[in-house]
């Protein structure tokens, strides 16, 4: 590989590094979305919630005086968290289980672990290709980030449905949310992933012949 390639696919794989980085940092977390309930004009506090892939947390935070609204407002003090019923059986979270399906958790929950096991084959195979004659390896690992890239990207788009179903639900007491940092985290990942995959494949093939007999002429005598 020429030394032009080089430095392309390393740069290309710092890229993939970070939305790596990323992609762990949106997993393990849990500030995909923010919810908040309808409020009263006399209401005081509200009781803020925010969820990821495996537990939701509440927190009774003060009212915005100007909008009447715990929408945007950080959460602070002390939290309630608990894991999802379906994930620990000995946790309560009963306001997760009756207002989505438990379906769409789960789901989400395994397509992003899949995509973390596909970043680690892919690095596996990119730390490999540094050694001797073993280029090749770079192929197979850019379409492991571009496979991470993708089940993220449908791990996030389950989860959206999840909270959508959520707020339209009527058993729900949830009606205002957003998405919060892990959910952005998860979306920048999915475009360094699966751009950087594609770009690491690119840099990684063989360069084309120029003309048509050039494979022919370049080929070694015959003795």
């Amino acid at each position: 590989m020429s030394q032009t390639k080089t430095a392309k696919v390393r740069v290309t794989l710092f890229f993939i590094l970070v939305g790596g980085v990323l992609a762990m940092v949106a997993v393990v977390t849990d500030h995909w979305a923010v919810l908040s309930p309808h409020l009263e004009h006399h209401n005081e506090t509200c009781e803020a919630a925010h969820f990821g892939l495996w537990r939701i947390c509440t927190t009774r935070v003060a009212v915005h005086t100007k909008d009447k609204s715990c929408e945007h407002v950080t959460p602070a003090g002390e939290k309630n968290c608990s894991y999802f019923r379906h994930f620990n059986p000995g946790e309560s979270s009963e306001i997760f289980e009756f207002t989505t399906q438990k379906e769409y958790s789960i789901s989400a929950a395994a397509i992003a672990i899949f995509s973390l096991g596909f970043i680690i084959v892919g690095s596996i195979c990119a730390s490999l290709s540094f050694g001797n004659k073993r280029d090749y390896l770079l192929r197979p690992a850019s379409m492991f980030y571009a496979f991470a890239g993708l089940c993220l990207i449908v791990s996030v788009e389950v989860m959206r449905q999840s909270v959508k179903r959520m707020i339209d639900s009527e058993d729900t007491v949830w009606i205002e949310h957003y998405y919060s940092w892990s959910f952005a985290c998860a979306c920048a990942a999915f475009i360094l992933l699966f751009l950087g995959g594609l770009f690491l494949l690119l840099f990684s093939l063989p360069r084309m012949p120029q003309n048509p007999w050039e494979s022919c002429m370049d080929a070694e005598p015959e003795h």
